[in-house]
């Protein structure tokens, strides 16, 4: 993701789930808006995480953590994940398994959601 109107999107109109090194926000493109594309990530490391370096290396490990978890988000999907400054010193798989958290709270929420309105 690289467009910050799909962040604002994600951010404002998503669902969130907070963990203390990172948060998670899902939301879903417009449905004429390319809706049944390949999900997107983006995330956002701020200058509390720590100096350039270490907010690249944030970066990098979340990314890399995020590759064997996309399958899990539905299509026309939009996620951004969010580094709190304990991530900078969290092992990977502390982050793995917070990410994994946020991710399974933000689609069971998502799948509720879906379902209510279906029913």
């Amino acid at each position: 993701m690289r467009r910050g109107e799909e962040f604002n999107s994600a951010v404002r109109k998503g669902g969130r789930s907070g963990r203390p090194t990172l948060v998670a926000h899902l939301g879903m493109r417009a449905p004429d808006l390319r809706a049944g594309e390949p999900p997107l990530v983006g995330f956002v490391v701020s200058r509390a995480v720590g100096g350039a370096v270490v907010r690249n290396r944030v970066k990098r490990r979340l990314r890399h953590l995020m590759r064997d978890r996309l399958d899990r988000l539905p299509r026309g999907s939009l996620l951004v994940v969010r580094a709190n400054p304990p991530a900078a010193s969290a092992r990977s798989e502390r982050l793995a398994a917070e990410l994994d958290v946020a991710l399974d709270r933000l689609l069971r929420r998502r799948e509720s959601s879906t379902t209510r309105m279906e029913g």
